[in-house]
């Protein structure tokens, strides 16, 4: 069975149970797992020829906290459940590269993550995460829905 999952996740609602799944799953399992959130790098956001200036220490302090709160999540529930867990925080302009670039390094055998996560803009913006790791890992991918 597996033994190292990895489970992503950017803090929405839908990403929070399929982390009590994939922790759950590796209870079962006895297997480990790695919490994963990923921060996009501060872009000066513009609108056509208009730029809005945001302060890049306030983005990253912004970013830092949306990390935090979202990865609380993967902690508290592998404390609970008795599972070995660490944590990590990627800076990538690319989400589903850093994704299956941390399964890679970690030697994780499972990625467990969400079918969808953001709305909006920013969902618009990303495109499907899920898609893209879904095609482009070579690392089975359980999605939960």
């Amino acid at each position: 069975m597996f033994k190292h999952i990895l489970i992503p996740t950017d803090g929405s609602d839908l990403s929070r149970k399929a982390i009590l799944y994939g922790v759950q799953l590796a209870k079962e399992a006895g297997a480990k797992v790695t919490g994963l959130t990923v921060a996009e790098p501060y872009h000066a956001a513009n609108m056509d020829t208009v730029l809005i200036p945001v302060d890049v220490e306030d983005y990253d302090e912004q970013s830092r906290l949306l990390s935090e709160r979202a990865i609380e999540h993967v902690k508290m529930a592998a404390q609970a459940a008795g599972v070995q867990c660490e944590t990590i925080r990627e800076i990538h302009d690319q989400p589903y590269r850093a994704i299956i670039d941390v399964a890679h390094e970690r030697g994780c055998d499972l990625i467990v993550m969400a079918s969808h996560g953001r709305r909006g803009i920013s969902a618009l913006l990303l495109g499907s995460e899920t898609t893209k790791v879904l095609t482009h890992s070579t690392i089975p991918v359980l999605v939960y829905r």
